[in-house]
Order: structure tokens, then C-alpha cells, then sequence
């Protein structure tokens, strides 16, 4: 038997169409919800990736602003952009794309985002509030994949309390995060966190209920590492000669019992957190 597959195409829609009805609400309440961008380089996923956020918007009509630097845009250029973006009245959230090119201290310039504006969720204040956080819902914007992740688990009613989750990967995007967010009091999963230091990779894997695969590995997680019936996300991505490839093997889907793909699983729900990011720094702010 196939497992069910965690379709994250049609759960963004879904939450976009819930995203539109709240932007309504506010702008009769004279709020106008804005997303920034700021892009530096000519990376051509970057520049993919960051269209696609602006077209989220105007599905949901939310204002947005793109800011596009070229690669030889200096520290001070990027440094008066996000001054820029932390001033705008109509931009209540917004991000820097990355990676920056070759030469920038990336945790600089996120440090310099006005937190009620970090839309990544990823400004180490916002990261500090997660670390913190009790069983209170978070007003502080959360980092967009891991929220993305949760989310989709929790509209296909996959269980998390008390559930073993074998997270692969301890990137500050999406492994990390992650953890923090299914440790929450409310959620209340048991995580473990692997990563290319750790033994028995397989065998931690094998008795978890959910599986992230968040390292960037072509087909690295196997199907004889699943336990029969577990939930499976594939995050990471690779481009190869033969095109995208995720982390985890397609034959997982005859073991595991929930699959969320990639690609069309966590991407468009990670692009659908970030447009609610927006909308909620315009209504708490």
C-alpha cells in the first residue's frame, strides 16, 4: 500500500485561501499588510524563489516591495537596503534572500532586521523567544520551514504528542528550529537531532514515528531505515546532472504511511508560512 501523501501544493492553497479572507479584515480595519524583499546576486534560484513569494502575495493581496542588488553590490548598499526596509510604513515583513554572495557575514545582516519585521523568523531574537517558549502561542514570527512542517503534519492529523521524531540535518533554517518547535509545551514531541557526527544514523531512524530529512544528501534515507506506517518528510534538495533530487529514496513510499514529497511537499507550505508571517506582524503591530 502507498502511503498518503502530505501534499503541500494544495495545503498552501488551502491556507492561502484562509490568508486572503484575514487580509480583507484588516484593510477594513485600515491595515494594510506589506512584504519586503531584498535580493542580492544573479543566482537564478534565489531569483526564482523570490518571484514566487511576491506572486504568494498577490494571490492573497498583500502589498509587497522587491529589492534587488547586483552581485557587486558592497556591504553598505545591503546595509542602507535594510535600513530602507525597516523604515517602510508598507512593509510589515520582510526578508533577505539567501544566501548572500561570497564576502557578506549572513548573521550580520540578520541581525540588523528590525525583529517585528524578521518574516524568516530567523533574527536571533525571534530564535531566542523559540527557545523560550512555554505553552503560550508564539506572537514572535516563527522560522517558515519548520512552521511549514508542523503545520502539514497537524492538517493530515499525524499524532505529534509523545511521537519519536528522527530529524536529519541541524541547519539554522530547518533542523534546529524544528526541534524546538516540536519540543514545545502544546506540541510535545520527543525529538532526536542527527546529523554527520551521529552513530547509527539508521538505527535512530528506524524507531522514529516521524522522519525529517533536512541534510542536503541525494537518496540519502533508505527504505529499509523506515519503521511500517511512520510519517516522512523530505526537506533537503540536491540539483544533480539529472535534475532535483531529495533526500529521500521515492521506494520509501511503500513502507511509510504519510510522505510528504519534494518536490510539492514542504516548499510551498514554507513559501505559505512566510506570507502568514507577514499578515500577523501587520495585525499584532
Amino acid at each position: 500500500m502507498n502511503a498518503i501523501v502530505l501534499d503541500g501544493l494544495a495545503t498552501a492553497k488551502q491556507i492561502k485561501a484562509e490568508l486572503a479572507l484575514k487580509v480583507i479584515e484588516l484593510k477594513q480595519k485600515g491595515i494594510s499588510p506589506g512584504l519586503g524583499t531584498l535580493l542580492v546576486g544573479d543566482d537564478a534560484g534565489s531569483h526564482s524563489y523570490v518571484a514566487g513569494k511576491h506572486r504568494d502575495c498577490q494571490e492573497v493581496g498583500v502589498h509587497s516591495v522587491r529589492i534587488d542588488l547586483p552581485a557587486t553590490a558592497s556591504v553598505a548598499d545591503v546595509k542602507a537596503a535594510i535600513k530602507d526596509l525597516n523604515d517602510a510604513k508598507d512593509v510589515t515583513g520582510y526578508i533577505i534572500q539567501l544566501p548572500l554572495p561570497f564576502g557578506f557575514d549572513t548573521n550580520e545582516m540578520l541581525e540588523l532586521i528590525d525583529p517585528a519585521k524578521d518574516a524568516d523568523g530567523l533574527h536571533p531574537i525571534n530564535l531566542g523567544k523559540l527557545v523560550l517558549a512555554g505553552s503560550d502561542p508564539m506572537t514572535s514570527p516563527l522560522p517558515c520551514t519548520p512552521a511549514g512542517i508542523v503545520e502539514l503534519l497537524e492538517r493530515y492529523s499525524v499524532e505529534l504528542t509523545g511521537a519519536e521524531v528522527a530529524i536529519i540535518g541541524r541547519g539554522i533554517t530547518v533542523g534546529r528550529p524544528l526541534g524546538l518547535l516540536l519540543n514545545k509545551k502544546g506540541v510535545d514531541a520527543t525529538v532526536t537531532l542527527l546529523h554527520s557526527r551521529s552513530r547509527d544514523i539508521q538505527h535512530a531512524v528506524k524507531r522514529a514515528d516521524i522522519v525529517v530529512a533536512a541534510l542536503g544528501s541525494p537518496h540519502f534515507v533508505k527504505p529499509e531505515w523506515i519503521k511500517a506506517g511512520a510519517a516522512v518528510l523530505d526537506v533537503g534538495i540536491t540539483r544533480v546532472d539529472s535534475g532535483l533530487v531529495g533526500d529521500v529514496v521515492p521506494a520509501v513510499d511503500a513502507v511509510a504511511g504519510y510522505l510528504s514529497p519534494n518536490p510539492g511537499g514542504v516548499g510551498p507550505m514554507t513559501r505559505a508560512m512566510l506570507v502568514r508571517n507577514v499578515i500577523e506582524a501587520a495585525s499584532n503591530n
